[in-house]
């Protein structure tokens, strides 16, 4: 095992098999009991899932309990790592999957896939895209020796721009692809999956810091476990109901992970240089690149369920984007770390 993969949590390290774990027992449900799928996928209000809507709330909000939006003070400290970092995240990755969306699934594997669902999947990964990671990324510079203010400060960030930027981008990227989405609708979904889930973790970080940071490190250790166990019944729900499409065509998960897997090291390979070349160090290069690559994919599952249903081509794009998530972001964390000498070898100071 990878000292990389030793420093991580036990459920991080083992995402992917999670994942196929939850695929198996979603398959299996979606074809053993339909009518009881069905009848969860109908407790819906306003296009909004009930029970999906409540385990996203339970698996974002400890995950936004750790940001602290007073970091903010420190961006001035690494501008041209925040710079780049912003550029890669909000001005190239959402477009270069919408190009990759086009060029991959709307062209080249459109034979093997199904035609009534290729504007689904384009929207299910332009979501993706657009919803920079939160969480994980702290995983991920852990394992690099990355800037912990520098990181702490640019997720924070993310997150209030996250705020504003989510919905007009996936509208332009989507109407510019020629998919139509109620703007009500993915207003609604940025409202319910990241305006209140915000507010609620930064009322309840603020009560929980007024009696003592241990407090909150209780909390967060006890939540952990919570949001682990929504996000897997999450992902068998949608499994379920996208058992028929994987039975019938398993080609498409693997044709899905192609644009990912190509945009996740484009965009990270991008970011690292970047920073090379305006002279930031390594310890704020690699969380820039990581933070770069990295997508906020429980929020792209949610408002994929919300726009499209679960059983759209778009939940499914979104659920490759979380299988493939450790395995390529470990390749991007043994790069970065072992390219260490050649980084700062070329550095301008």
């Amino acid at each position: 095992m990878s000292a990389e993969a030793q420093r991580m949590g036990f459920f991080e390290r083992h995402l992917t098999a999670w994942v196929l774990l939850c695929m198996v027992a979603g398959v299996g449900l979606g074809q053993l009991f339909p009518a009881g799928v069905q009848a969860v996928g109908r407790l819906e209000i306003a296009q909004v899932n009930l029970p999906v809507g409540a385990l996203i709330w339970v698996m974002i909000i400890p995950m936004l309990l750790r940001i602290d939006f007073a970091s903010l003070a420190q961006v001035g400290q690494h501008w041209r790592g925040i710079g780049v970092t912003l550029f890669v995240n909000w001005a190239v990755k959402p477009f270069s999957m919408a190009l990759l969306g086009w060029i991959f699934v709307r062209h080249l594997f459109a034979p093997w896939l199904p035609p009534e669902q290729i504007d689904s999947y384009i929207a299910g990964l332009i979501l993706l895209a657009a919803a920079p990671c939160t969480a994980m990324v702290f995983v991920w510079s852990r394992l690099t020796g990355g800037h912990p203010l520098f990181t702490l400060s640019q997720v924070a960030l993310n997150d209030a721009i996250m705020v504003f930027a989510f919905a007009p981008i996936v509208a332009l990227l989507l109407g510019l692809s020629s998919i139509v989405v109620p703007w009500a609708t993915l207003v609604t979904s940025v409202l319910l999956y990241i305006v209140i889930p915000v507010v609620l973790a930064q009322l309840a970080r603020r009560a929980l810091l007024r009696r003592g940071p241990q407090a909150l490190e209780s909390a967060l250790a006890r939540l952990g476990p919570a949001s682990i166990v929504a996000l897997l019944l999450t992902l068998v729900l949608l499994f379920a109901f996208q058992g028929g499409a994987i039975l019938s065509q398993p080609l498409v998960i693997a044709l899905l992970a192609v644009p990912i897997l190509i945009q996740v090291l484009f965009n990270a390979g991008l970011a690292y240089w970047l920073n090379r070349r305006v002279g930031e160090s390594h310890s704020v290069a690699c969380p820039s690149a990581l933070i770069g690559a990295s997508n906020f994919f429980e929020l792209a599952v949610a408002a994929a369920i919300s726009l499209f249903g679960f059983e759209s081509g778009a939940a499914l794009a979104t659920v490759v984007g979380v299988l493939i998530e450790v395995p390529v972001m470990l390749l991007v964390v043994r790069v970065v770390n072992r390219s260490r000498g050649w980084y700062d070898r070329g550095c301008a100071r």
